[in-house]
């Protein structure tokens, strides 16, 4: 029977031939938590009796979203982590390391692979080509202890990104265009597979971006196939080795496909407080920003900062606008040093931060006030979600992000580009 790689690689990891519907135990190879969710995993695992992971190099704990600590609390969760890596042979990814899911594809993840991770946006390493998808904490501590865990196989909605993109238009843009048209439950439980001519001529970057938000839609995971841009991105991380092929037999059963001309989408905004409230940027009516968030797990990649400096470069941030920048990991940081970006940055204005999630889950770094405004390139702009459910999140590129912090409104980035 003709499968999408959904089923192909859970079959391969059930040990049997299953499509969606089924519902299967299967084998994990990555699997991870953060130092939200952590902390529960770790005591749902010593419930059930263990004090060591099945698969000590491929179990990480990180600890980004309040890297380094902003209160106690937090330290001490964090110490829960550290100790209970150190004891049960896990891996650490500490406070200078960066966001877990630019870590997963950067040195875990693998074509084929199935990764499980204590949080929602784990689905970002469907880019290379892996199951990947969020849990909560207790399944994910027996992902831990056991190295297996249980699903359901997912019905597949293949998205074909057809056309050309045009202009000031970024993978930001189309996948919000995406989800402000199948809207924020248009695809629950369900793996959306990525193709077309677009998808396939896609950097690395781009389909991280894609993935990372395929959940905003509702979806289980999202999937690309793998070619010699994701091998060439392997060999860079110097895991060359572990790259193969994947992609959907022909003839696959879809539950449906959507077909999308790029060439008819514009630089796209989420309004609040959801993220399938979308409008153009050029339709959208002026609205004036406080703070202005680049980075996150979502765009925090060198191309996604190399953009904003492009726009930046010679210009200033709008008076009375704060802008905060997050380099995804700590590779992509260097990078950005090296090349010149962070000092082009915040010779604009821009206040760097170290890579984690910082700001975009609340946690500290720029929460912002009652009343204010904040365009990010984050994947999520709920009410509350970056501390205050008193303020106003919108959701754009970060060639949109950038040139809306020098107009001091949101504007759309084709008047610069």
């Amino acid at each position: 029977m003709a499968k999408t790689i959904a089923e192909k690689i859970l079959s391969e990891h059930a040990h049997r031939d299953i499509s969606a519907g089924d519902i299967a135990v299967v084998d994990v190879d990555v699997v991870m938590a953060q130092d939200g969710t952590g902390p529960l995993a770790v005591s749902q695992i010593k419930k059930l009796g263990f004090s060591k992971v099945a698969n000590p190099d491929k179990s990480i704990f990180f600890i980004d979203h309040g890297a380094p600590s902003p209160r106690k609390e937090l330290a001490d969760t964090h110490k829960v982590l550290r100790n209970f890596a150190e004891q049960s042979g896990a891996r650490l990814s500490d406070i200078n390391e960066g966001v877990c899911h630019q870590i997963l594809v950067e040195s875990y993840a693998c074509p084929g692979d199935i990764v499980i991770g204590a949080d929602s946006h784990t689905c970002t390493s469907g880019a290379v080509g892996a199951f990947a998808t969020g849990m909560g904490s207790t399944d994910i501590a027996v992902g831990f202890a056991l190295s297996k865990t249980w699903l359901m196989v997912p019905q597949t909605i293949k998205v074909n990104f057809n056309g050309r993109m045009l202009k000031g238009v970024f993978a930001k843009d189309l996948i919000i265009y995406l989800i402000g048209r199948i809207t924020a439950e248009g695809a629950t439980y369900k793996a959306l597979e990525f193709g077309g001519s677009v998808s396939a001529g896609m950097t690395m970057d781009e389909r991280f971006t894609i993935s990372n938000m395929a959940v905003e839609a509702g979806a289980k995971t999202g999937l690309f196939s793998t070619d010699n841009t994701t091998r060439n991105y392997l060999e860079a991380q110097g895991r060359g080795g572990c790259f193969k092929e994947i992609c959907a037999d022909k003839g696959a059963k879809y539950e449906q496909v959507i077909e999308i001309d790029c060439g008819s989408i514009e630089p796209m905004v989420s309004q609040p407080h959801t993220v399938d409230n979308t409008v153009t940027a050029a339709k959208i009516e002026r609205v004036k920003i406080d703070q202005v968030l680049i980075g996150t797990c979502t765009n925090g990649r060198l191309s996604d900062l190399a953009i904003a400096a492009k726009i930046l470069s010679g210009r200033k941030i709008a008076k009375g606008v704060r802008m905060l920048v997050i380099p995804a990991s700590k590779s992509v940081y260097l990078e950005a040093i090296r090349s010149g970006v962070i000092e082009i940055l915040i010779e604009s204005g821009a206040t760097i931060i170290n890579p984690g999630c910082g700001p975009c889950v609340g946690v500290h770094e720029g929460t912002l006030a009652d009343g204010e405004v904040c365009l990010s390139t984050q994947n999520r702009n709920f009410k509350g979600r970056m501390g205050n459910p008193e303020s106003f999140i919108y959701l754009s590129s970060p060639a949109t992000a950038a040139w809306s912090a020098v107009k001091g409104y949101i504007a759309d980035p084709r008047e610069v580009l």
